[in-house]
């Protein structure tokens, strides 16, 4: 499945070398619509202002457990088309800042991705745990 090529900084559009929108395609599309659905705010998208994860309402300024966060962003994971069977572990929570990542099923290859999360800048992985590249084998990371 295609998408729309995110920038990794500024998580915004790309152009390709024709300067047309940049397209993603499998294995890097599902990892990054994962990426973008675990950040979606509940409200936020104007055609289903039900995805998304209840942040403002249910998370931040909140102590919800640890369990409740997870289930949320599992629950995101999984209405992107691709994604099956997400699995999210944290591997921070210190001083209101969590980090971690997504391990899901990409149900197109039947590969394990891993999308990580939190507040720097970080790797996106394939199946064997090896670092997503670019054609020119640059490391592909996404914002968090």
């Amino acid at each position: 499945m295609n998408t729309l090529l995110l920038d990794r900084t500024a998580w915004d559009f790309v152009l390709d070398a024709n300067h047309n929108i940049a397209m993603a395609s499998d294995p890097y599309s599902v990892a990054q619509d994962v990426a973008s659905s675990v950040r979606t705010f509940i409200g936020e998208c104007w055609y289903d202002t039900t995805r998304g994860i209840p942040y403002f309402q249910q998370i931040l300024g909140q102590s919800p457990p640890l369990s409740y966060i997870k289930t949320q962003i599992a629950a995101a994971a999984a209405l992107v088309p691709g994604c099956a069977n997400p699995v999210v572990f944290i591997s921070s929570a210190q001083n209101r800042v969590l980090s971690g990542q997504v391990q899901f099923t990409d149900s197109n290859t039947g590969a394990v991705q891993a999308v990580a999360f939190g507040p720097e800048q970080v790797q996106l992985y394939t199946s064997s745990a090896n670092a997503m590249t670019d054609n020119a084998g640059n490391p592909i990371f996404g914002s968090s």
